[in-house]
């Protein structure tokens, strides 16, 4: 998911692809024939770049007669059909589709590989990274016609949309159910018991919203990163693997949790853009809800990534955005809860004698390997694996500090001396999901794990370190708008 991109663009700003030749033969040779035979024509370039989120992000060029097509090829190589993924390219492609002839600008999609999880579409025009733009004023153009996208997918009937394995249901609260069943059953079936997973799936189905519409295509994780940008103009909408049918305002509890990740502007100021061009009532209780949501999604999907390591994936994206957004979920869990969440000191260091390793790599890495790398995708994994070796220093010179603390919270929270943290994380799992915990300690608990780990990881968080989420207003409840019933 594009929560991970680390330097992503599925997209160019120029109409010739920029990045070095690879050879083509990078991807199976059965997919590149899928291609030729697509576009009755020859694959010329492929070459991947960086970003993608959890699928590959390849730059295709095919020669057709006299001209050359600039394509994209999102790509993941597992196949369709595992039961630890249910969000299939194959899937996604659903959205793109109908979307087309919509006023939500999307790629053309110019195939959808019968077996292998492979998209093939235009390459649209633009940059992803919001952070790159430095001009307020076109910052917020940017800002305001993406809420204007936004508005325009949730005036979109629903219906255009065929999800063959979700139908299209009557009533929100049933929508809103199914999609916490998918979440937990991921959770439950490929991820270690976790006490914060445990918390917030109860707080979920304890606080489903009592309304019943309306009814709308939503993207998940929408927001910065997650768009295409050229000037001051929106010129594509990306990243559709968490659509699904369901409430508005799920959006933009969404919108909410990137714009934690990637300033956008005045979010409550966004809000009311948007409101503007809707014919319903913003409600910002269910924003806060949603908000809970998707930061509990993307822990899950955290969950998962460490129960079965790829070896070949974006290691530092899931270190800093899986610690990242375990605390914009406690955070959004506290503001939801009125929890105030407690500061804890700074971890202390020890001095190891192989310290200067780990300089010597970070040194060799930035003045050797990346100005060395004419191939962006290279020098994007080189700046994250030194993100890695960050890590792992801050692990050897803290690790034993941040252990004892957490031996020291948890007998706290027990009632007993714990010695293996461990077992005893794990008891606190299955205590939380009895509901057998007193939950604003629980949940003062997790924030202090939670800020601890951030400890470890701030040399290689840079500025996301010292992210949160944007405030929000509050609204009495009399005063809130509420969308059918």
């Amino acid at each position: 998911m594009a929560h991970e991109r680390v330097a992503s663009t599925p997209g160019t700003g120029s109409t010739r692809m920029s990045a070095p030749a690879r050879p083509a033969p990078a991807l199976p040779a059965e997919l590149l024939g899928w291609i030729e035979s697509t576009m009755t024509g020859k694959v010329t370039n492929a070459a991947r770049v960086p970003g993608g989120g959890r699928r590959q992000a390849w730059y295709i060029d095919v020669r057709r007669d006299d001209r050359v097509d600039e394509l994209f090829l999102r790509y993941d190589p597992k196949r369709p059909g595992d039961p630890a993924d249910p969000f299939t390219l194959h899937r996604e492609a659903q959205f793109y589709r109908a979307l087309a002839d919509s006023d939500v600008p999307v790629p053309r999609v110019y195939g959808v590989h019968p077996k292998h999880q492979a998209i093939l579409s235009s390459r649209t025009p633009g940059v992803a990274a919001f952070s790159r733009v430095t001009d307020e004023r076109v910052r917020l153009t940017i800002a305001r016609d993406f809420m204007r996208c936004l508005a325009n997918l949730h005036r979109v009937d629903p219906k255009v949309l065929m999800l063959p394995a979700e139908p299209l249901l009557e009533d929100l609260r049933a929508l809103v159910h199914r999609e916490i069943d998918v979440w937990e059953r991921l959770y439950r079936t490929h991820g270690k018991p976790d006490a914060l997973a445990e918390f917030g799936f109860r707080y979920l189905r304890e606080h489903v919203p009592d309304v019943g519409g309306p009814i709308v295509i939503v993207q998940g994780d929408t927001g910065p990163g997650n768009f295409l940008y050229r000037g001051d103009a929106v010129t594509a909408v990306l990243d559709w693997e968490l659509g699904h049918y369901g409430d508005p305002m799920e959006d933009l509890g969404w919108l909410s949790l990137r714009a934690a990740q990637d300033p956008f502007t005045d979010l409550a100021d966004r809000i009311v853009d948007y409101a503007k061009q809707v014919d319903f009532p913003v409600d910002y209780g269910r924003i806060r809800y949603y908000r809970v949501f998707a930061e509990l999604r993307v822990v899950v999907l955290g969950l998962q990534r460490a129960e079965h390591h790829d070896l070949m994936g974006e290691v530092a994206g899931g270190l800093i955005f899986g610690a990242l957004h375990r605390r914009l979920c406690i955070e959004a869990l506290a503001d939801v809860l009125d929890v105030a969440l407690d500061e804890v000191p700074r971890l202390d260091a020890s001095v190891h004698p192989h310290d200067w390793l780990y300089e010597a790599t970070l040194v060799q890495i930035q003045d050797i390997i990346v100005p060395g790398s004419t191939d962006p995708f290279v020098a994007a994994r080189s700046k994250g694996m030194a993100r890695v070796v960050k890590y792992l220093r801050e692990v050897d010179q803290r690790g034993a500090a941040l252990e004892q603390a957490e031996r020291d919270d948890l007998s706290r929270l027990l009632g007993r001396e714990v010695m293996d943290v461990a077992a005893a994380r794990s008891e606190l799992a299955q205590l939380a999901r009895a509901d057998q915990l007193e939950r604003t300690a629980t949940l003062r608990y997790l924030g202090r794990v939670s800020a601890r780990e951030t400890q470890l990881l701030a040399a290689s968080m840079g500025s996301l370190a010292e992210r949160h989420l944007d405030p929000l207003p509050r609204v009495p409840a009399a005063r809130r708008g509420r969308i059918g019933s």
